[in-house]
């Protein structure tokens, strides 16, 4: 079957690295290494169709928790990632973006990545937008209090504040609502991740470890989110 509807807006929960890695008897970061094959693939396969918008959930605030010795790994494997793509991501006309708290990087892990971000920002093509040391409640509350102190300097009233004015005020307020979130590794949960964001998303999961996600899996879930019927609390009906 061809797919004809793509999302405007395409998240994932890249899972199962840990996973994989142990299945072939190798440490964890090898794992994290061949996930970013299935990133490159991804991300080339959304600029090729015209997708507009990719989130990928990177690093979560939950992550910093992990052995210092995978965080730092994490941390290196970022930086080289960014340096061995970015001429890649230029030629396709790749705009990059980032979420989340930075304030617990490393300084060098910091400046390569904002570093990238300046020199892509006026691309035109996929926006690839990296969670990193994300968490969806932190970024709630983080939206709240901003909101609250306007309120309480007198800059803001309170009948003012609608879902518009909320979502300024979140870490997308540049990017649209996901439509279609996939989870691979066979987990069925959301685990903190874009918790706004995803209100009428469609969600997918597969058992699919993410460095053995391949473009044909990534067309499978395509195919299942354009059979679906979004209505977004109207009936059939009234969509035709």
């Amino acid at each position: 079957m061809e797919i004809t509807k793509y999302p405007k807006h395409l998240a994932i929960i890249m899972d199962g690295n840990g996973r994989w890695a142990k299945k072939q008897g190798l440490l964890r970061i090898f794992g994290h290494e061949n996930g970013a094959r299935s990133v490159r693939q991804t991300l080339e396969y959304c600029v090729e169709h015209k997708i507009p918008y990719l989130t990928l959930y990177a690093f979560s605030t939950e992550n910093w928790n992990r052995p210092a010795d995978e965080v730092k790994a994490l941390m290196d494997l970022l930086v080289k990632f960014l340096k061995k793509e970015f001429d890649d991501l230029n030629k396709n006309n790749v705009r990059l973006n980032v979420i989340g708290n930075l304030d617990r990087f490393p300084d060098k892990t910091k400046e390569v990545l904002l570093n990238t971000i300046e020199k892509l920002k006026h691309n035109t093509g996929t926006t690839l937008t990296l969670a990193l040391s994300y968490g969806a409640r932190e970024e709630l509350l983080t939206a709240a209090k901003h909101i609250a102190n306007k309120v309480s300097k007198g800059d803001l009233a309170v009948e003012n504040i609608d879902e518009t004015l909320f979502k300024q005020h979140l870490y997308t307020s540049n990017l649209p609502d996901v439509d279609l979130l996939i989870r691979t590794s066979g987990e069925c949960r959301i685990s903190n991740f874009l918790l706004w964001q995803i209100a009428y998303a469609e969600l997918y999961f597969t058992d699919v470890l993410w460095p053995d996600f391949t473009k044909k899996d990534l067309e499978t879930a395509l195919l299942s989110y354009q059979g679906r019927e979004r209505r977004f609390g109207k009936i059939s009906e009234q969509l035709t």
